[in-house]
């Protein structure tokens, strides 16, 4: 049985066969307290930040060189560290473990 097709068997178990999930959509929305938010990656929790479509992060204010989407990225002379949260731990990575048009960004 193909994997297609098991998922379309279990859906149908599970009562979601007439569920349609809408696309998503790569434009940012604006939340109601003003801030560009993108509808697939939630914004860093507790910190002020902006969405950059182009970079495909938010860029976390108050500190240079931090960004987040789904974990936070730290760029520090040539590499890059990431954590879990702005408070670490942080562990080093290349320019493969980060989002890929933050990485090219840099690459320029």
């Amino acid at each position: 049985m193909s994997p297609l097709w098991r998922g379309a068997v279990l859906a149908s178990l599970l009562g979601l066969g007439a569920c349609v999930q809408a696309p998503i959509s790569s434009a940012p929305v604006k939340s109601p307290s003003g801030s560009s938010n993108h509808p697939r990656f939630a914004p860093p929790p507790g910190v002020s930040s902006q969405w950059d479509g182009r970079l495909g992060v938010y860029i976390v204010g108050g500190t240079p060189h931090l960004y987040y989407r789904e974990r936070t990225y730290y760029r520090w002379s040539a590499g890059w560290s990431w954590a879990s949260s702005p408070q670490g731990p942080w562990l080093p990575t290349d320019s493969s473990g980060v989002p890929p048009g933050l990485s090219r960004h840099y690459a320029q």
